[in-house]
């Protein structure tokens, strides 16, 4: 029996030699440094699974009473699955960090959803080592399988409203309709710069410096307009002028134009240009596009632009038309005539 356990020791670090040798040279040829380190990872596991089938059959060579021997089986079984667990664990870590760094921007793995898969994960393997342990000991999970399955239906139907929120906060991780430090428009009328993204609830900074918390299920079914997501950080602003029949447009377009350009709020690139909308009731309709660079600015930009554009129509006396409507008066006797 001690020649069993000398001879396993040294048959774990052979085996273990051999393995750690043939995938050194697989993971050598490839550019990843994430395969090098699950495989450091994998040694230990390797290692005590070969040393404890060795020092099973060592215990067997002793002829104990079965009673025991089951207990140094079940033991031997537990340690093996614990250490499996923490090693893949530790290897699962290190892949989904390394492919969150890697991934594109729409793919569902990103650094700021790792928690996430962090956190479901550790559940997956908990749930999955708990199975081996009780199997090692000869345990029947079926009742308990049984059990688990039906308070989880109690508690779900007691926190629907949780559950629903959870879910949603996970799509919304794996999704990426925004995140943090986005500018966001709800139609509910809340807007504002992304603070947090939790699974319950995402937090949201207003322009009043007031925190919002709005539950991610609310959010889910919502329309998001994500001013932060565009290819550019720059933000498009329309700024509708109306300008009376008669009046110059070319003028009209080349004032507008230099009113922007003058403006430090307002982006260089792209430029500000001048659209004739449309013909309307009391004037000519002219819609004037301009980017800043930050959404909150926009009221404020909005304001300085207005202003700009009213003074300088009035110094080149550019008539700013309202509505008007001509009242025609027929005299007394053309109604009783009916004319």
């Amino acid at each position: 029996a001690v020649l069993c356990i000398i001879g396993s020791i040294l048959a774990a670090k052979l085996v273990d030699w051999i393995i750690g040798r043939i995938l050194s040279r697989l993971v050598n040829r490839t550019r990843s440094t994430v395969d090098d380190k699950i495989v450091q990872i994998l040694h230990r596991p390797i290692y005590y699974s070969i040393l404890f089938m060795g020092l099973f059959i060592s215990v067997q060579l002793f002829q104990m009473p079965d009673g025991i021997t089951d207990v140094f089986k079940g033991l031997f079984k537990t340690i093996a699955v614990i250490i499996w667990a923490v090693a893949l664990f530790q290897s699962f870590i290190h892949f989904i960090t390394w492919y969150g760094r890697q991934s594109r921007k729409d793919s569902i793995l990103q650094m700021h959803t790792i928690p996430v898969f962090d956190n479901v994960g550790k559940v997956v393997i908990f749930m999955v080592a708990v199975y081996f342990i009780f199997i090692s000991w000869d345990i029947d999970v079926t009742g308990w399988l049984a059990s688990t399955t039906l308070v989880a239906m109690v508690v779900a139907l007691a926190a629907k409203d949780t559950v629903a929120n959870l879910f949603a906060g996970f799509f919304i991780m794996a999704d990426t309709p925004y995140k943090p430090g986005d500018y966001i428009n709800l139609d509910g009328g809340e807007r504002g710069y992304v603070k947090t993204i939790g699974l319950r609830s995402t937090r949201i900074m207003t322009r009043d410096d007031i925190e919002i918390t709005l539950p991610n299920s609310l959010i889910a079914n919502s329309k998001i307009i994500n001013e932060s997501g565009g290819p550019k950080e720059n933000v498009r602003v329309r700024i509708d002028i109306s300008v009376a029949y008669g009046s110059d447009i070319d003028k009209v377009r080349s004032l507008l134009t230099e009113i922007s350009k003058a403006s430090e709020s307002v982006c260089k690139d792209p430029i500000p240009r001048v659209r004739f909308r449309s013909f309307g009731d009391s004037g000519l309709i002219f819609q004037l596009h301009l980017w800043i660079e930050k959404p909150e600015d926009r009221g404020r930009i909005v304001d300085e632009i207005n202003s700009a554009i009213y003074k300088c129509f009035i110094d080149e006396n550019i008539e700013i038309p309202f509505p008007q409507r001509t009242i025609h008066v027929k005299p007394p006797e053309a109604l009783s005539s009916g004319k």
